[in-house]
């Protein structure tokens, strides 16, 4: 009767264990650890099944495992039973499925979540999120970038979720969004207690170039290097250094993108309320170049004062010129205050004022015929340009090289870096020109030859060539010439073979060319004239008397 009753409590019992539900694989159980030893925890999960985990499963990444007999844990139940009997469990996997449930809801809530910096890998690091492990990129460390990531790793603290694929398994997580919205929050407070027209102290925490970032307390603003100081700022680096404590005073404040402009020269002094006292027209200051441009020079007359000398103002003689090849950056230098403007704060200077006009002083020293000489600078075609003393230059023009050739001739016999010696004919000091002649070295023979001479006045000249059309004779050693019908009244005179060079004959002069420098002479227009004065002097045409006793009695007149 008793075997009886044990075969029947034999037989529920295993209608029982058939009966219960086995875990499914593949879903996270929990389970008892019921020993640890060899590195690894012994976990009961129930069903008669014991599984075993690595100790360093129920670590946290830079941490010491926390697992005690008795603890009670959830772990991933991978197979029921392997090769030796045992359930194969995991607690890593498990953390990760319970991590992914929460991390989907976070992401869903936009909610922050925990984790830690535990690893580096390519463009960025990775991040356990309790469980699951998540990409960090490079670029969502820090609002700024991170050189040094050492002080972060194993730390905990909070991140965003920015996009998660579970079936990849795929997560992105940001750090710098955080930060952003932490700093969002302070500078809101700060900015809230400041004020435009505020000075207030901050740290250098940047410098670049064009100016530099000062933490106000949480909150930084720029501060512009043009607002740095009154007077040219080259570089910040030049009165700022970074961990500096400076006092500025806040400019402007956009309350929409939480932007701060600074300004450290408003705390200072305007050195522009005194230039009109300070630099009046006319007065001529010392003053330091600063900087050159392809227009002009600025000058620095004292600090934050700075004005122009325009190129057109810098020579009187170099036109043309880069104003680098005038002045060099540091460069003292004397310059004249020509226009001052307050509203544009600007200062017109000349440099070339504080020296007198070289035209204006050749004028004083070389007055019209004074001797000169100079190197040929230039040959144009239309004449030569002579270098001058005063670093200026005159011109010879084609038609002052030469009394006897024409000018396009004369020219040729000139070469860049002759010296040569020419007479001041004109000086122009407002169009800046002078005016050379070379011909006149030796005087004008014409004038000299001709000076006594005039239209009507009979004069003696020598034959020198006999040609067909005509007589060459010269007067004074300035040649000319008589035209076949201007060798007698009478046309069977008319030959010029009837003359024989060296002969010397008497001629009215018809025409005095001081341009052409030529003398228009005439034997038939001496005879001419003879024989009107004959004729007023010893009768008339009415009295009767023959051309030849007029002739015959003026002739007998003469050799009384």
């Amino acid at each position: 009767m008793a075997e009886h009753t044990s075969m029947e409590e034999f037989e529920a019992l295993l209608n029982e264990s058939f009966e219960m539900d086995t875990p499914e694989e593949g879903s996270v159980v929990k389970g008892k650890v019921i020993a640890v030893e060899a590195g690894q925890a012994i976990i009961d999960v129930g069903y008669k099944m014991e599984g075993r985990v690595d100790l360093k499963e129920f670590a946290n990444p830079g941490e010491a495992p926390e697992i005690n007999v008795g603890d009670e844990v959830e772990v991933f139940l991978r197979s029921a039973e392997n090769s030796r009997g045992e359930a194969v469990i995991s607690r890593e996997m498990a953390r990760r499925e319970e991590a992914w449930d929460r991390l989907e809801k976070a992401y869903a809530d936009d909610e922050r979540v925990e984790g830690a910096i535990f690893g580096r890998v390519k463009g960025g690091f990775t991040v356990d999120l309790g469980g699951a492990v998540a990409f960090l990129p490079g670029s969502q460390v820090d609002v700024r970038p991170v050189r040094d990531a050492g002080p972060l790793m194993g730390l905990k603290q909070p991140f965003q979720i920015l996009k998660m694929d579970r079936r990849r398994g795929n997560i992105v997580v940001s750090r710098r969004a955080i930060l952003e919205e932490s700093r969002a929050e302070q500078r809101a407070e700060v900015i809230a207690n400041l004020t435009e027209g505020q000075a207030v102290d901050g740290v250098v925490k940047n410098i670049t170039e064009y100016g530099a970032f000062v933490d106000l307390g949480g909150v930084d603003g720029l501060l512009h290097v043009t607002d740095m100081a009154w007077r040219r700022v080259n570089h910040p680096s030049e009165i700022l250094s970074i961990g500096e404590t400076v006092k500025v005073q806040v400019i402007k404040i956009n309350k929409e993108t939480h932007r701060i402009s600074l300004g450290m020269k408003q705390l200072q002094e305007d050195p522009w309320d005194m230039v009109a006292a300070k630099f009046p027209l006319e007065s001529v200051h010392t003053g330091r170049v600063t900087n050159i441009t392809d227009y002009g020079a600025f000058v620095e007359l004292e600090p934050g004062v700075e004005g122009l000398v325009h190129v057109s103002e810098m020579s009187w003689t170099k036109k043309n010129v880069h104003p680098g090849k005038i002045v060099s950056t540091s460069q003292e230098v004397e310059v004249m205050v020509l226009e001052i403007d307050p509203a544009k704060r600007r200062v017109s200077l000349g440099l070339k004022q504080t020296m007198r006009n070289p035209w204006e002083v050749f004028a004083e020293t070389h007055p019209e015929g004074t001797h000169v000489e100079g190197e040929v600078k230039n040959i144009t075609e239309f004449g030569l340009f002579i270098g001058l003393e005063g670093e200026i230059d005159g011109m010879v023009h084609l038609s002052d090289l030469s009394w006897d050739q024409r000018g396009e001739e004369a020219i040729q016999e000139y070469r860049k870096g002759d010296i040569v010696q020419a007479v001041v004919s004109e000086v122009d000091v407002e169009k800046e020109r002078i005016s050379l002649s070379i011909k006149a070295l030796g005087g004008d023979k014409f004038a000299d030859a001709v000076g006594g001479v005039k239209r009507g006045s009979i004069v003696t000249v020598e034959v020198t060539a006999i040609e067909d059309g005509g007589i060459e004779v010269e007067y004074e050693g300035m040649k000319s010439f008589i035209r076949r019908s201007d060798l007698s009244r009478d046309r069977s005179e008319q030959r010029p073979e009837r003359f024989s060079v060296g002969n010397k004959v008497d001629v009215r002069v018809t025409n005095v060319d001081a341009k052409t420098r030529k003398l228009g002479l005439s034997i038939k227009a001496r005879e001419i004239a003879e024989e009107k004065e004959a004729v007023q002097q010893y009768g008339s045409s009415d009295s009767g008397a023959s051309l030849g006793d007029i002739l015959g009695a003026a002739l007998k007149s003469g050799d009384e």
